[in-house]
């Protein structure tokens, strides 16, 4: 959660910058297609959410709560047609919150960890987190990973793509830093040949250097490693809530809602 501080200004930019023609997410389960609102009706859904995490959950610049998250509850809640509040806790009290039932859903990344998992259920998963490459703008074209046989590449010190990278690519000469965006600098710079790691955070980078660099190559889904991206979590055992979001979450993908939001919060798209 500390970038998400760091990208309050850099949220604002986002939301009012155009879209560029993109890959959309697809998570749902073609089998989801079947699936029927809930059975047993809920009055309300009560979200609880941080302010912390743009372009996600965060306070603009007026003070009114805005993000990705805030639109996707507010959209869950209109499809299930049901009543909904959004309260919003310090990320070290939130997930306390949910399991003290002081809320229905919890929509600010709780990671799906196994210790987690031992208190909560969660949602499908409406945004996974590739890791991706990126390259300098001339490098784009013709990008292929194999030839990175090596050459220097820049990662994050002790992440999972690192280990990725180690895993699959053994012949690139991994270059590590201690933050994402040192290491983008590195490629802007011309110090490395490429850089691979989370591709929404490189997203944000990318927002303001699209001059120098891009996306390269495909995106790489890696749940066991990268995680299994964002859900909302519940109290575990409340079905009706949790049936009721996945099939909301469904609808959404299929009447283009979902891809809307995510035109208009990632204008570069991750994917």
């Amino acid at each position: 959660m500390g970038w998400g501080r760091a990208l309050g200004a850099l949220a604002l930019a986002l939301f009012v910058t155009p879209a560029f023609a993109q890959t959309l997410p697809y998570h749902a389960d073609p089998d989801a297609r079947e699936m029927l609102p809930s059975l047993t009706p809920i009055p309300a859904i009560r979200f609880l959410t941080t302010a912390d995490f743009p372009p996600f959950n965060y306070r603009d610049e007026s003070g009114e709560l805005v993000g990705f998250n805030i639109d996707l509850a507010k959209r869950i809640c209109v499809e299930v047609d049901v009543a909904c509040t959004i309260q919003v806790w310090p990320w070290d009290q939130a997930a306390t919150a949910l399991s003290d039932n002081l809320g229905d859903a919890l929509i600010a990344g709780l990671a799906m960890t196994a210790e987690n998992g031992e208190l909560f259920d969660f949602s499908s998963t409406y945004l996974a987190l590739p890791g991706r490459f990126v390259t300098r703008a001339e490098d784009i074209e013709g990008f292929r990973p194999e030839a990175l046989a090596g050459e220097a590449v820049a990662v994050r010190a002790g992440s999972a793509h690192a280990q990725f990278l180690e895993r699959y690519l053994p012949t690139v000469q991994a270059m590590p830093f201690d933050t994402e965006s040192a290491a983008l600098e590195a490629v802007k710079s011309g110090t490395v040949s490429a850089w691979f790691g989370d591709a929404m955070r490189a997203s944000f980078w990318l927002n303001d250097n699209l001059a120098c660099c891009g996306f390269a190559g495909d995106a790489y889904f890696r749940p066991h490693l990268f995680g299994e991206g964002l859900t909302i979590a519940m109290p575990a055992g409340h079905d009706p809530v949790r049936h009721s979001i996945d099939w909301a979450l469904v609808r959404l993908k299929e009447n283009g809602a979902l891809d809307e939001l995510y035109l208009r919060w990632f204008p570069v798209g991750f994917y």
